[in-house]
Parts: structure tokens; C-alpha cells; sequence
């Protein structure tokens, strides 16, 4: 059997920083290239960064969250680009702002198919949300790492509240774990 591990793939990275000033977002939008701004939408202003591929949410606080990258040097590069733009339009931000990572969502492939009604019943009831008219995938919330993981009856897994790469290793060497405890990883 091949390690389910090789198979994770990360799919998004949120991280949250700030450059501790108001903005004024509808000027910010005029003169940022490539930024929409639509308050009746969202109140945030979006940018765009191409390379590496991402949307930077920049609101009137001055906080700033980044979503879609696919690595953690991916939001970092961006919102540096991020940063870059907007003291290019002199507006103040410091050297090296603090960046966090808010959320890492994973995917991985067990590389088989999994009978999740009997992986609710062994799972136990605590930590397990599973109504499959609802949705088809079966809610498994961990404690170590504190992540949730969405095991689909293909096999294939969605890892996500994961602050770190490694949680979803971890994540998944515990999922194998406890079903190969159960036997129902066969």
C-alpha cells in the first residue's frame, strides 16, 4: 500500500496580517492597479497577485487577510508584493509586518474505498458528525493535531484548521491509525 501521506496535497493557506493604520479603500482601489472594490458586495478591497497565484482582502481597518495561496512561502511572497504595492502608493507599512497562519486546507487519498457508517460507529459518537442525506462526507474532528478532517467514502480526505504542513501528516497518520485499529482499513 502506498502512504497515504504522499498524497497530501495543500489546496489553501489563510494567513492574517495588518499595517496598524486606517486605509481610505476607495482611493486604495483608484489607484492600485488591478484592485476591486465593491462595498455594496464586500467590505473589503480585493487584490489580486498572479505569481504566486492569490487574493489579498484588504479592509478599511488596515488588517489584511490573504487566501488561496498554496504554500505558506506562497502568502508570504504575496503579501509582500502586497506590501510593496501599497508603499508604493506611500502609504506606511513596516518592514517585515507580522504574518499568521490562520488555516491550512489539505487534501490526501487513503487509496481505498472506506465504508464511513461503520467508520461512525467505531469512530464513537463524540468526535464523529456524520449524516450522509445532509452531506456526504463524514466530519471526524480531532483533538492531536486540532484539525477536522472529511473522509469521503472514496478514500479521499479534506484536512483543514490545520496551523502547520505538518498537522495534516499528523492528521492523517492518526486517521490510518485509528481505522487500522478498527479494521476498517483492510
Amino acid at each position: 500500500m502506498a502512504d497515504p501521506k504522499e498524497s497530501i496535497n495543500i489546496e489553501n493557506v489563510v494567513a492574517s496580517t495588518g499595517i496598524g493604520q486606517e486605509l481610505d479603500l476607495q482611493s486604495v482601489a483608484m489607484d492600485l492597479e488591478g484592485a476591486d472594490y465593491d462595498p455594496e458586495q464586500f467590505p473589503g478591497l480585493v487584490y489580486r497577485t498572479q505569481n504566486p497565484k492569490s487574493a489579498a482582502l484588504i479592509f478599511r481597518s488596515g488588517k489584511i487577510v490573504c487566501t488561496g495561496a498554496k504554500s505558506t512561502d506562497a502568502v508570504h511572497e504575496s503579501l509582500n508584493i502586497v506590501f510593496d504595492e501599497l508603499r508604493d502608493l506611500q502609504i506606511q507599512v513596516e518592514a517585515d509586518p507580522e504574518i499568521i497562519v490562520q488555516n491550512i486546507v489539505s487534501s490526501a487519498d487513503l487509496g481505498r474505498n472506506l465504508n464511513l457508517n461503520a467508520i461512525a460507529i467505531g469512530l464513537g459518537l463524540e468526535n464523529i458528525e456524520y449524516e450522509p442525506e445532509q452531506f456526504p462526507g463524514l466530519v471526524y474532528r480531532l483533538d492531536e493535531p486540532k484539525v477536522v478532517a472529511l473522509l469521503f467514502g472514496s478514500g479521499k480526505l479534506v484536512i483543514t484548521g490545520g496551523k502547520k504542513v505538518e498537522d495534516a501528516n499528523q492528521a492523517v497518520d492518526v486517521i490510518v491509525s485509528r481505522l487500522e485499529d478498527l479494521g476498517l482499513l483492510e
